[in-house]
Protein backbone atom coordinates (compact mmCIF):
# COMPACT_ATOMS: atom_id res chain seq x y z
CA UNK A 1 0.00 0.00 0.00
CA UNK A 2 2.66 2.44 0.74
CA UNK A 3 4.54 1.63 -2.72
CA UNK A 4 1.37 2.38 -4.28
CA UNK A 5 0.69 5.89 -2.32
CA UNK A 6 4.32 6.95 -3.45
CA UNK A 7 4.00 5.74 -6.89
CA UNK A 8 0.84 7.87 -7.26
CA UNK A 9 2.46 10.88 -5.29
CA UNK A 10 5.56 10.62 -8.15
CA UNK A 11 3.46 10.29 -10.86
CA UNK A 12 0.92 13.31 -9.70
CA UNK A 13 4.22 15.64 -9.21
CA UNK A 14 5.43 14.89 -12.31
CA UNK A 15 1.82 15.59 -13.72
CA UNK A 16 1.99 18.99 -12.34
CA UNK A 17 5.46 19.60 -13.70
CA UNK A 18 3.82 18.87 -17.03
CA UNK A 19 0.96 21.27 -17.06
CA UNK A 20 2.54 23.95 -15.17
CA UNK A 21 5.71 23.92 -17.98
CA UNK A 22 2.64 23.66 -20.78
CA UNK A 23 0.80 26.70 -19.43
CA UNK A 24 4.28 28.45 -19.21
CA UNK A 25 4.89 27.78 -23.13
CA UNK A 26 1.08 28.43 -23.89
CA UNK A 27 1.37 31.86 -22.13
CA UNK A 28 4.41 33.33 -23.07
CA UNK A 29 4.07 32.05 -26.85
CA UNK A 30 0.71 34.28 -26.86
CA UNK A 31 2.45 37.35 -25.07
CA UNK A 32 5.52 36.78 -27.97
CA UNK A 33 3.06 37.02 -30.92
CA UNK A 34 1.21 40.12 -28.97
CA UNK A 35 4.12 42.07 -28.30
CA UNK A 36 7.03 40.97 -29.84
CA UNK A 37 5.58 38.98 -33.20
CA UNK A 38 8.43 36.92 -35.33
CA UNK A 39 8.78 38.27 -38.93
CA UNK A 40 8.03 35.03 -40.04
CA UNK A 41 7.39 30.84 -38.33
CA UNK A 42 10.64 29.32 -38.33
CA UNK A 43 9.03 26.24 -37.50
CA UNK A 44 6.78 23.46 -38.53
CA UNK A 45 3.84 22.68 -37.27
CA UNK A 46 3.33 19.54 -35.06
CA UNK A 47 0.61 17.07 -35.39
CA UNK A 48 -1.93 15.93 -32.70
CA UNK A 49 -0.62 12.60 -33.75
CA UNK A 50 2.77 13.74 -33.09
CA UNK A 51 1.96 15.59 -29.63
CA UNK A 52 0.70 12.28 -28.57
CA UNK A 53 3.14 9.62 -29.34
CA UNK A 54 5.36 12.40 -27.31
CA UNK A 55 3.08 12.09 -24.49
CA UNK A 56 3.62 8.29 -24.78
CA UNK A 57 7.33 8.56 -24.93
CA UNK A 58 7.32 10.97 -21.40
CA UNK A 59 4.55 8.66 -19.90
CA UNK A 60 7.07 5.69 -20.28
CA UNK A 61 10.02 7.84 -19.09
CA UNK A 62 7.94 8.33 -15.98
CA UNK A 63 7.03 4.50 -15.41
CA UNK A 64 10.97 3.76 -16.08
CA UNK A 65 11.85 5.99 -13.55
CA UNK A 66 9.67 4.49 -10.76
CA UNK A 67 10.63 1.35 -11.44
CA UNK A 68 14.79 1.91 -11.32
CA UNK A 69 13.59 3.63 -8.17
CA UNK A 70 11.67 0.82 -6.79
CA UNK A 71 14.00 -1.90 -7.89
CA UNK A 72 16.53 -0.16 -5.88
CA UNK A 73 18.70 1.21 -8.08
CA UNK A 74 18.48 4.36 -6.27
CA UNK A 75 16.32 5.74 -3.60
CA UNK A 76 12.80 6.91 -3.91
CA UNK A 77 13.54 10.27 -2.12
CA UNK A 78 15.51 11.03 -5.48
CA UNK A 79 11.96 11.17 -7.12
CA UNK A 80 11.04 14.27 -4.88
CA UNK A 81 14.13 15.83 -4.98
CA UNK A 82 12.59 19.46 -6.68
CA UNK A 83 14.08 22.41 -5.56
CA UNK A 84 10.43 24.10 -5.35
CA UNK A 85 11.39 26.93 -3.24
CA UNK A 86 14.20 28.04 -6.22
CA UNK A 87 11.95 27.43 -9.31
CA UNK A 88 9.07 29.81 -7.28
CA UNK A 89 12.24 32.31 -6.42
CA UNK A 90 13.79 32.18 -9.83
CA UNK A 91 10.36 32.47 -11.80
CA UNK A 92 9.43 35.78 -12.05
CA UNK A 93 13.10 36.96 -13.36
CA UNK A 94 12.81 34.05 -15.78
CA UNK A 95 9.54 36.23 -16.58
CA UNK A 96 11.41 39.67 -16.40
CA UNK A 97 14.38 38.34 -19.12
CA UNK A 98 11.90 36.77 -21.79
CA UNK A 99 11.89 40.05 -23.53
CA UNK A 100 15.72 40.39 -23.51
CA UNK A 101 15.77 36.66 -24.64
CA UNK A 102 12.95 37.39 -27.71
CA UNK A 103 15.07 40.26 -28.79
CA UNK A 104 17.87 38.50 -29.02
CA UNK A 105 16.46 35.75 -31.07
CA UNK A 106 14.72 38.13 -33.61
CA UNK A 107 17.90 39.96 -33.63
CA UNK A 108 20.08 36.89 -34.60
CA UNK A 109 22.12 38.08 -31.50
CA UNK A 110 23.95 35.05 -30.08
CA UNK A 111 26.89 36.06 -28.90
CA UNK A 112 25.94 39.06 -26.34
CA UNK A 113 27.82 39.11 -22.81
CA UNK A 114 27.46 41.92 -20.14
CA UNK A 115 30.31 43.80 -20.43
CA UNK A 116 31.68 42.73 -16.68
CA UNK A 117 31.65 39.21 -18.21
CA UNK A 118 35.67 38.45 -19.48
CA UNK A 119 35.27 36.14 -22.35
CA UNK A 120 38.92 35.72 -23.51
CA UNK A 121 39.58 32.48 -21.68
CA UNK A 122 37.16 30.14 -23.49
CA UNK A 123 37.13 28.43 -26.76
CA UNK A 124 35.28 30.45 -29.28
CA UNK A 125 32.59 27.69 -30.21
CA UNK A 126 31.57 28.30 -26.29
CA UNK A 127 31.04 31.77 -26.08
CA UNK A 128 27.07 31.40 -27.48
CA UNK A 129 23.81 32.46 -26.24
CA UNK A 130 22.64 28.54 -26.20
CA UNK A 131 19.11 28.80 -26.20
CA UNK A 132 19.28 32.33 -26.62
CA UNK A 133 20.14 32.72 -22.40
CA UNK A 134 20.88 36.00 -21.28
CA UNK A 135 24.88 35.82 -21.30
CA UNK A 136 25.57 32.25 -22.18
CA UNK A 137 26.46 29.81 -19.79
CA UNK A 138 29.16 32.56 -17.98
CA UNK A 139 26.95 34.69 -15.49
CA UNK A 140 25.24 34.01 -12.07
CA UNK A 141 22.12 34.98 -13.09
CA UNK A 142 22.15 32.44 -16.26
CA UNK A 143 23.37 29.85 -13.40
CA UNK A 144 20.26 30.51 -11.28
CA UNK A 145 17.74 30.53 -13.85
CA UNK A 146 18.91 27.30 -15.91
CA UNK A 147 17.48 24.28 -14.06
CA UNK A 148 14.01 26.12 -13.99
CA UNK A 149 14.51 26.60 -17.74
CA UNK A 150 15.34 23.71 -18.60
CA UNK A 151 12.31 21.59 -16.81
CA UNK A 152 10.29 24.33 -18.61
CA UNK A 153 11.73 23.07 -21.76
CA UNK A 154 11.26 19.37 -21.10
CA UNK A 155 7.91 19.58 -19.52
CA UNK A 156 9.12 18.77 -16.64
CA UNK A 157 11.13 15.63 -17.39
CA UNK A 158 14.83 17.13 -17.38
CA UNK A 159 15.57 15.18 -14.02
CA UNK A 160 14.31 11.89 -14.75
CA UNK A 161 16.32 12.17 -18.32
CA UNK A 162 19.08 12.53 -15.87
CA UNK A 163 18.52 9.75 -13.92
CA UNK A 164 18.50 7.42 -16.64
CA UNK A 165 22.08 7.47 -16.62
CA UNK A 166 21.87 6.01 -12.90
CA UNK A 167 21.00 2.29 -13.56
CA UNK A 168 23.94 1.49 -16.63
CA UNK A 169 26.28 3.11 -14.60
CA UNK A 170 25.69 1.23 -11.29
CA UNK A 171 25.52 -2.30 -13.59
CA UNK A 172 29.30 -1.15 -14.78
CA UNK A 173 30.46 -0.33 -11.62
CA UNK A 174 29.87 -4.44 -11.03
CA UNK A 175 33.64 -4.58 -13.00
CA UNK A 176 34.78 -3.21 -9.22
CA UNK A 177 32.88 -5.54 -7.00
CA UNK A 178 36.28 -5.70 -4.37
CA UNK A 179 36.74 -2.28 -4.30
CA UNK A 180 35.10 -0.36 -1.13
CA UNK A 181 32.40 2.36 -2.74
CA UNK A 182 34.60 5.11 -0.76
CA UNK A 183 37.35 4.24 -2.95
CA UNK A 184 35.18 4.75 -6.36
CA UNK A 185 35.86 7.52 -8.38
CA UNK A 186 33.42 9.44 -10.51
CA UNK A 187 34.17 12.05 -12.45
CA UNK A 188 30.56 14.15 -13.72
CA UNK A 189 32.01 16.34 -17.33
CA UNK A 190 30.14 19.39 -17.71
CA UNK A 191 28.69 19.21 -14.38
CA UNK A 192 26.51 23.13 -14.65
CA UNK A 193 24.95 23.49 -11.56
CA UNK A 194 25.78 19.36 -9.80
CA UNK A 195 21.98 18.25 -11.14
CA UNK A 196 23.69 15.15 -11.62
CA UNK A 197 26.11 15.33 -9.06
CA UNK A 198 23.12 15.08 -6.51
CA UNK A 199 21.47 12.45 -7.87
CA UNK A 200 25.23 10.25 -8.08
CA UNK A 201 25.33 11.03 -4.40
CA UNK A 202 22.28 9.53 -3.64
CA UNK A 203 22.84 6.51 -5.21
CA UNK A 204 26.45 6.25 -4.16
CA UNK A 205 26.45 8.33 -0.93
CA UNK A 206 30.36 7.10 -0.09
CA UNK A 207 31.73 6.87 -4.02
CA UNK A 208 34.40 9.84 -4.08
CA UNK A 209 32.72 12.24 -6.07
CA UNK A 210 34.23 15.18 -9.11
CA UNK A 211 33.13 17.42 -11.30
CA UNK A 212 34.34 19.62 -13.64
CA UNK A 213 32.38 22.52 -15.84
CA UNK A 214 33.72 25.57 -18.11
CA UNK A 215 31.51 28.19 -16.30
CA UNK A 216 32.63 29.24 -13.11
CA UNK A 217 29.32 30.55 -12.41
CA UNK A 218 27.55 27.58 -12.51
CA UNK A 219 30.65 26.14 -10.38
CA UNK A 220 29.51 28.46 -7.86
CA UNK A 221 25.66 27.30 -8.18
CA UNK A 222 26.64 23.54 -8.01
CA UNK A 223 28.70 24.21 -4.94
CA UNK A 224 25.72 25.82 -3.04
CA UNK A 225 23.17 23.06 -4.32
CA UNK A 226 26.08 20.40 -3.50
CA UNK A 227 26.77 21.68 -0.14
CA UNK A 228 23.62 21.02 1.58
CA UNK A 229 23.99 17.57 1.30
CA UNK A 230 25.31 15.60 4.03
CA UNK A 231 28.46 13.75 3.15
CA UNK A 232 31.75 14.55 0.82
CA UNK A 233 31.18 17.63 -1.36
CA UNK A 234 32.42 16.60 -4.55
CA UNK A 235 35.19 18.32 -5.71
CA UNK A 236 34.67 20.83 -8.31
CA UNK A 237 37.45 22.51 -11.01
CA UNK A 238 36.89 24.46 -13.69
CA UNK A 239 38.70 23.22 -16.65
CA UNK A 240 37.74 22.20 -20.53
CA UNK A 241 36.75 18.62 -20.86
CA UNK A 242 39.27 18.47 -23.98
CA UNK A 243 42.20 18.76 -21.60
CA UNK A 244 40.83 17.18 -18.03
CA UNK A 245 42.90 18.20 -15.78
CA UNK A 246 43.54 14.38 -14.19
CA UNK A 247 45.79 12.10 -14.93
CA UNK A 248 45.90 9.09 -17.07
CA UNK A 249 43.96 5.58 -16.02
CA UNK A 250 42.74 7.51 -12.80
CA UNK A 251 38.81 7.50 -12.60
CA UNK A 252 36.44 4.15 -12.43
CA UNK A 253 33.75 6.18 -14.40
CA UNK A 254 33.15 9.12 -16.28
CA UNK A 255 29.26 11.01 -17.08
CA UNK A 256 28.62 13.42 -19.22
CA UNK A 257 24.60 14.50 -19.64
CA UNK A 258 23.53 17.28 -22.27
CA UNK A 259 26.92 17.97 -23.36
CA UNK A 260 27.75 16.42 -26.61
CA UNK A 261 24.88 18.72 -29.20
CA UNK A 262 26.80 21.38 -28.20
CA UNK A 263 30.25 20.75 -28.98
CA UNK A 264 31.83 20.62 -33.08
CA UNK A 265 32.62 17.73 -34.24
CA UNK A 266 36.15 18.19 -33.61
CA UNK A 267 35.89 18.96 -29.80
CA UNK A 268 33.58 16.05 -29.95
CA UNK A 269 36.01 13.52 -30.33
CA UNK A 270 38.03 15.51 -28.06
CA UNK A 271 36.75 15.07 -25.19
CA UNK A 272 35.88 11.20 -26.33
CA UNK A 273 39.42 10.71 -25.81
CA UNK A 274 39.94 12.35 -22.97
CA UNK A 275 37.20 10.53 -21.54
CA UNK A 276 39.19 7.84 -22.57
CA UNK A 277 42.52 8.39 -20.65
CA UNK A 278 41.80 9.49 -17.47
CA UNK A 279 39.28 6.10 -17.04
CA UNK A 280 41.27 2.85 -15.37
CA UNK A 281 40.94 -0.25 -17.65
CA UNK A 282 38.11 -1.96 -17.23
CA UNK A 283 36.41 1.33 -16.36
CA UNK A 284 33.23 3.30 -17.98
CA UNK A 285 31.88 6.32 -19.69
CA UNK A 286 27.92 6.42 -20.04
CA UNK A 287 26.22 9.61 -21.78
CA UNK A 288 22.97 11.15 -21.79
CA UNK A 289 22.38 13.62 -24.55
CA UNK A 290 19.27 14.35 -27.35
CA UNK A 291 17.87 11.90 -29.76
CA UNK A 292 19.25 11.53 -33.07
CA UNK A 293 17.60 11.30 -36.04
CA UNK A 294 18.03 7.61 -36.79
CA UNK A 295 17.02 6.82 -33.48
CA UNK A 296 12.91 8.01 -34.14
CA UNK A 297 12.99 9.47 -37.90
CA UNK A 298 8.92 10.24 -36.76
CA UNK A 299 10.08 12.90 -34.02
CA UNK A 300 11.79 14.80 -37.00
CA UNK A 301 9.97 17.56 -37.35
CA UNK A 302 10.52 18.10 -33.16
CA UNK A 303 14.71 17.36 -34.03
CA UNK A 304 14.31 20.16 -37.27
CA UNK A 305 12.52 22.59 -34.84
CA UNK A 306 14.57 22.72 -31.89
CA UNK A 307 17.38 23.50 -34.00
CA UNK A 308 15.47 26.73 -35.23
CA UNK A 309 13.42 27.48 -31.73
CA UNK A 310 16.74 27.59 -29.72
CA UNK A 311 19.59 28.55 -30.68
CA UNK A 312 21.93 25.80 -30.96
CA UNK A 313 24.44 26.27 -33.23
CA UNK A 314 25.74 22.31 -33.67
CA UNK A 315 22.89 20.52 -33.02
CA UNK A 316 22.09 19.58 -36.40
CA UNK A 317 25.44 18.52 -37.04
CA UNK A 318 25.01 16.06 -33.86
CA UNK A 319 22.18 14.54 -34.85
CA UNK A 320 23.42 13.49 -38.20
CA UNK A 321 26.70 11.93 -35.93
CA UNK A 322 28.07 8.76 -35.28
CA UNK A 323 29.15 8.52 -31.80
CA UNK A 324 29.27 4.64 -31.69
CA UNK A 325 32.37 5.30 -34.24
CA UNK A 326 33.49 8.24 -31.95
CA UNK A 327 33.69 6.01 -29.39
CA UNK A 328 35.36 2.86 -31.30
CA UNK A 329 38.21 5.58 -32.60
CA UNK A 330 39.07 6.45 -29.04
CA UNK A 331 39.18 2.58 -28.08
CA UNK A 332 35.74 2.20 -26.11
CA UNK A 333 34.52 -1.34 -26.65
CA UNK A 334 30.87 -2.87 -25.56
CA UNK A 335 29.05 -0.39 -26.10
CA UNK A 336 25.12 -0.06 -24.90
CA UNK A 337 22.57 2.23 -26.66
CA UNK A 338 18.65 3.28 -25.09
CA UNK A 339 16.44 5.92 -25.78
CA UNK A 340 13.85 7.17 -23.34
CA UNK A 341 11.98 9.98 -24.11
CA UNK A 342 13.68 12.47 -25.81
CA UNK A 343 17.38 11.50 -24.43
CA UNK A 344 19.76 9.06 -25.88
CA UNK A 345 21.96 7.32 -23.38
CA UNK A 346 25.62 5.32 -24.24
CA UNK A 347 27.52 3.10 -21.80
CA UNK A 348 31.01 2.27 -23.17
CA UNK A 349 33.89 0.33 -20.93
CA UNK A 350 38.12 0.91 -22.13
CA UNK A 351 39.35 -2.26 -22.28
CA UNK A 352 42.04 -3.95 -20.41
CA UNK A 353 45.70 -4.25 -22.08
CA UNK A 354 45.06 -7.74 -22.31
CA UNK A 355 42.23 -7.68 -24.16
Amino acid sequence: MTDYLTKVAYQTVQNSKTYLSLAHKSISSQLLKTFAPPRESQTNPISPKLLMLIRERLDRLIETDWDDAESGIYPTDLLFDHPWYDFLRQYPLLCLDLPRVWSRSQQNKHQEFASDIDTSNYPAYYLQNFHHQTDGYLSDDSANLYDLQVELLFNGSADAMRRRILAPLKRSLNTWPAIPQNQIRILDIACGTGRTLKFLRGMLPKAALFGMDLSPAYLRKANEILSQIPGELPQLSQANAEEIPYRNDYFHAVTSVFLFHELPANPRQNVINECFRVLQPGGSLTLCDSIQASDSPELKTILENFSQMFHEPYYRNYIQDDLVQRLETAGFTDIQIETHFMSKYWTARKPHLSE
